[in-house]
């Protein structure tokens, strides 16, 4: 029922301790519930310092308890926040560390191409009704490779999905919209924040303690990183990262135009990098694009108008006049993903767990989905009477979204390779595999169900949850049942890179 914030575990989740080869090949198979409550299951012994709002002075200063802390307050933060609350029910404590307020920021501009599974997740947290009048639909999507000054720039790749509802391939919603609603709900929701950045991390075998300076600290069952792509969280763990730059920025503004986009977004391969039009309610679009950051660093020191030529060039005639709206902003491209995505009594979700390049607009979908694997996993371990930072919870998050990861990295990357070019032999190859793929069905329907978040033979997106249950408790190792808290995860080696 949406709205209700209650995860209950998927089948997926449920299988993958028996399962974990098949849902490595397969992928994950994302689904929300938000029906079972861990607090109507009793935990069968919960240690003193877990979810007591009650306040400890001492020498060292003021310590609070929680069950889990959330590093960081963008927006996969805040849902990370408020699908952890569903997770373990009204009585559990969620506080997130945040970054001091900054009266000079305001609205970049940017906004999102929302997937089926995100938009699902949004709709179960109560989120999505207070977007959709502003969401656009992607009605279809023409994907064209061109050289800039190219009179005609012809299709080689469509994909047509329905202008509204549930048919639609994506949602554009723009980022501050999207914050606020979720600001608003954590406020509702009563999710503590506390406006300062961590300063020192302590993991232990039974729980995680997130100090603020001298005068306060909170100690929790589980810390959640979600604090990007330079994470203090996943750096004071040791945790290792894998990655490399690209030698491109991206842009990313908003303009209007004077014809109706129609919901169709466009993705032009030019030379210097992909230039994605994404359509916004209205007569506006925005524009991600990549750059070569020679030529980056050149438009940017242009004044409005001659920048706003230039957009132009890149984005064609068919729309009409183009006017800018707000600043362009720019941004260093890369790709990483994290050695591991838990350490002891932590996990790591969006930016801190993976980096990917724009060119496919996964990113924070990618975020999403790991918000909605691990609420599932803390879920079903309060259900089997763990706490949320057990290793059994963390070990299932992790095998639900590594493949995921991973494949959607090494796709972006692949396709920033192939497209971020201009050699003549390498164009002709690529404009032969794009046309070789619009006429084939099959493998359509697949990248789109990829793009939704749905592959692996979800249909919906969703998965119901009434058939089978909980793993029962006699099948989970011995010395889990035994214990009133399960063996920790073995402390993450700091990597060499």
């Amino acid at each position: 029922m949406p709205g209700a914030n209650r995860f209950r575990p998927n089948r997926t989740i449920r299988q993958s301790r028996v399962k974990s080869d098949r849902l490595l090949q397969n992928g994950p198979q994302m689904g929300y519930r938000l029906r079972t409550s861990a607090a109507n299951v009793p935990m069968r012994e919960k240690a003193p310092n877990v979810a007591s709002p009650r306040p400890e002075g001492g020498a060292a200063g003021l310590t609070e308890r929680a069950d889990i802390v959330v590093a960081g307050d963008g927006i996969i933060a805040l849902a990370a926040a408020l699908a952890l609350r569903g997770a373990l029910g009204p009585q559990g404590r969620i506080v997130m560390a945040v970054d001091p307020p900054s009266h000079g920021a305001g609205s970049d501009g940017r906004a999102f191409a929302i997937a089926a599974s995100g938009r699902h997740l949004l709709g179960e947290l109560g989120i999505w009704p207070a977007l959709e009048a502003e969401a656009q639909p992607i009605a279809d999507i023409a994907i064209t490779d061109s050289r800039l000054d190219d009179v005609v720039r012809p299709t080689f790749l469509s994909f047509a999905g329905e202008p509204q509802g549930e048919g639609a391939l994506a949602h554009m919603v723009e980022a501050q919209a999207l914050q606020n609603a979720l600001a608003l709900k954590a406020d509702a929701a009563r999710i503590e924040r506390l406006p300062r950045r961590p300063s020192a991390i302590t993991f232990a075998a039974d729980n995680v303690r997130v100090s603020f300076g001298a005068a306060r600290a909170v100690e929790a069952s589980l810390l959640v990183a979600a604090d990007g792509g330079r994470s203090f969280c996943r750096e004071t763990a040791g945790i290792g990262w894998i990655g490399w730059g690209y030698p491109q920025r991206g842009l990313t503004v908003t303009v209007a135009h004077e014809r109706e986009h129609e919901a169709r977004a466009y993705e032009h391969f030019l030379p210097g990098g992909p230039f994605a039009t994404l359509p916004l309610k209205g007569r506006r679009s925005s524009i991600v694009w990549a750059e070569d950051e020679k030529e980056a660093k050149r438009l940017l020191a242009l004044g409005d108008e001659h920048l706003r030529e230039e957009i132009a060039r890149r984005f064609g005639h068919e729309l009409g006049e183009l006017s800018l709206e707000g600043r362009v902003v720019s941004y260093p491209l890369s790709f990483g993903v994290a050695r591991a995505f838990v350490g002891q009594r932590l996990a790591l979700v969006g930016d801190a767990a993976h980096v990917v390049h724009p060119v496919a607009g996964q990113g924070l979908n990618l975020g999403l989905r790991d918000v909605a694997a691990l609420a599932e996993a803390v879920a079903e371990a309060a259900l089997l009477g763990l706490d949320p930072g057990a290793a059994h919870a963390l070990s299932t998050y992790q095998r639900a979204r590594r493949f995921d990861t991973t494949a959607m990295g090494a796709t972006t990357d692949g396709l920033v390779k192939l497209f971020s070019n201009d050699r003549p032999a390498l164009r002709a190859l690529r404009d032969l595999g794009l046309g070789i793929v619009d006429r084939m069905q099959p493998v359509k329907r697949f990248l789109v169900a990829q793009a939704r978040g749905q592959a692996g033979g979800q249909g919906s997106g969703q998965v119901s949850g009434q058939a089978g249950g909980p793993q029962p408790r006699s099948q989970l190792d011995p010395t889990e049942r035994r214990r009133t808290r399960p063996k920790p995860l073995s402390p993450m080696p700091r990597s060499r890179d």
